[in-house]
């Protein structure tokens, strides 16, 4: 397969700003795509803002910033993406709303377009049986924050080609990424071992085993984890959290992977973490 020149990102929220962002660096040409030019606008100001923070820890210099910045070009309709060599799906957790995107990227881009999904835990296969050219649909699980986090979970579906799953490879060592291959089983291997642990520090807050503070000082201190279990999981999004606990619940069958009933009900509740201002941390108080 030919080094792809230009890649279409579907969704301008945190991962897929990320995602634009990182493939700009890297020298292609990238049109981005959301369904609301707002959203659209709001995904460039945080691809500027990111590299703006770059740019004053010296990490990249300033015409640099404004090169990157001129490759990432909006694009309002879906149909702007048909010339693309790869596109790259990053839209919420949803299999319904990721499956539709699929069905018309595939009616819509070059038979020879590799379809990537960023999905977390859904299966590739799944999403590529609809599809016209499922050897070329393939997992491509970027972890966030995607600037600096330097892992790239690939996923190749049961019809997924070796041809795509080599230049898929090839793509995440050219936007200076680390691959590693997961087999298409739910939440692939990122977040078959995360996701169990941040679900179990949430049971430890509900039965009571010790305070939030105390669970995530445990993490931090005792675990030597960067950040604490839930705060962590403020940060991925407690929807997220949860639809990632389903899909794993519903995949395996065992009773380990059951959603904790407080995570169940704070997203029932709207606290879904940082991106709602509060979780189980408020972020709009100073208590964070």
């Amino acid at each position: 397969m030919a080094e792809p020149r230009t890649l279409g990102v579907v969704g301008a929220g945190q991962m897929g700003a990320g995602i634009a962002q990182v493939a700009a660096a890297a020298g292609l040409d990238v049109l981005l795509h959301d369904r609301q030019r707002r959203f659209i606008d709001k995904g460039v100001e945080t691809i500027a803002s990111s590299l703006k923070r770059l740019e004053s820890k010296g990490t990249i210099r300033a015409d640099a910033v404004r090169e990157v910045l001129a490759r990432v070009r909006p694009v309002e309709a879906i149909d702007g993406l048909k010339a693309c060599d790869v596109v790259v799906e990053a839209v919420n957790e949803t299999f319904d709303l990721k499956a539709q995107i699929f069905a018309r990227l595939d009616a819509l881009c070059r038979g020879e377009a590799i379809l990537a999904s960023n999905t977390s835990s859904l299966s590739i296969t799944r999403l590529a049986a609809g599809n016209s050219r499922p050897d070329r649909v393939i997992g491509m699980h970027f972890m966030n924050p995607v600037p600096l986090m330097a892992l790239v979970e690939i996923v190749a579906g049961q019809a997924t080609s070796k041809a795509t799953l080599e230049a898929t490879r090839a793509l995440a060592v050219r936007l200076g990424k680390t691959p590693v291959v997961s087999q298409d089983l739910p939440g692939f291997i990122s977040n078959r071992v995360l996701m169990p642990l941040l679900n179990e520090a949430m049971f430890a807050l509900y039965e009571g085993v010790g305070t939030r503070d105390d669970i995530d000082t445990v993490m931090t201190l005792g675990m030597r984890h960067p950040m604490g279990a839930l705060r962590l999981a403020d940060f991925i999004g407690l929807d997220t959290c949860l639809a990632i606990m389903e899909v794993l619940h519903e995949g395996f069958g065992d009773p380990k992977y059951r959603p904790c009933p407080l995570l169940r009900r704070m997203v029932d509740a709207g606290q879904l973490g940082k991106k709602s201002g509060r979780g189980f941390y408020d972020y709009g108080t100073g208590d964070a």
